[in-house]
C-alpha cells in the first residue's frame, strides 16, 4: 500500500511533467517517480508499459551521463526495464566494465538519430536512475518477446529468431534496468503571513 507521503510526492512529480516537457533544458531526476522500496508509483506504470521506447545512458563514476545513449526496445516486467542487446553493444560493454548505473527516460519522443540530426527531446522526459545487471534467467526472453510482439508487430518478425539464437549462443544478453529510489520532491516554503496594517489613530 502507498503511504500518503509517497502518494503526494508522486503527485508532485506528475504535475511537474508538463512544465519539464515545455522547458528547453534537460530534466533533472524526476522526484517521486520511484518510491523508497524501488517500485514506481502505480499511476505511472501504464505510461511505462505503453511507451514505444525507453532512452538509456550509462552513468559515469561521477554520476554524469555518458555520451553513449539512445532509444531501445524494451519490456516493462516485474517493475523493471528489460531489453536484449548484443554483447558487443555499448550498453553491454558499459555494464561489463563496471558502469552498473544508468539514467532511463521514457515517453514517445521518436528515434534519437535521424537524417536531420540527433533528436534530444527525450532529455526533457521523466526519468529515473537505475541499477543495471545482466539478467541470468534466459527464460525471461519469452516474456520479453511477447511484449515486443504487441509493441513492435511490424519489426519483431525479423528479430525474434535472431534474438533467440544469439541468446543461446551467448552473443546477446538481457539487461535489467532496476529503478533506484528517486530524490525527494522539493518542499515548498510556507507562504509568508501578510503584514498587518497599523490601526488608524
Amino acid at each position: 500500500m502507498i503511504s500518503r507521503r509517497a502518494f503526494v510526492a508522486g503527485a508532485v512529480a506528475l504535475a511537474a511533467w508538463p512544465r519539464a516537457a515545455r522547458s528547453g533544458t534537460p530534466a533533472p531526476p524526476t522526484p517521486g517517480i520511484v518510491l523508497p522500496d524501488g517500485s514506481v508509483i502505480p499511476a505511472l506504470v501504464p505510461a511505462l508499459e505503453q511507451s514505444e521506447y525507453a532512452y538509456v545512458s550509462p552513468l559515469r563514476s561521477d554520476g554524469a551521463a555518458s555520451t553513449c545513449h539512445g532509444e531501445i526496445w524494451f519490456a516493462w516486467l516485474d517493475g523493471a526495464v528489460l531489453t536484449t542487446t548484443s554483447r558487443k553493444s555499448w550498453k553491454a560493454r558499459a555494464q561489463a566494465q563496471g558502469l552498473d548505473r544508468a539514467r532511463v527516460w521514457f515517453g514517445n519522443y521518436g528515434r534519437w538519430k535521424s537524417a536531420g540530426g540527433n533528436n534530444e527531446a527525450f532529455r526533457r522526459a521523466p526519468n529515473f536512475e537505475a541499477r543495471v545487471r545482466v539478467e541470468p534467467d534466459a527464460a525471461v526472453l519469452d516474456r520479453i518477446l511477447a511484449v515486443y510482439g504487441r509493441k513492435y508487430p511490424a519489426e519483431i518478425g525479423r528479430w525474434r529468431a535472431r534474438m533467440r539464437s544469439e541468446i543461446e549462443a551467448g552473443e546477446r544478453v538481457i539487461l535489467r534496468y532496476q529503478p533506484l529510489p528517486s530524490p525527494a520532491a522539493p518542499k515548498k516554503k510556507p507562504a509568508a503571513a501578510p503584514k498587518k496594517k497599523p490601526a488608524a489613530s
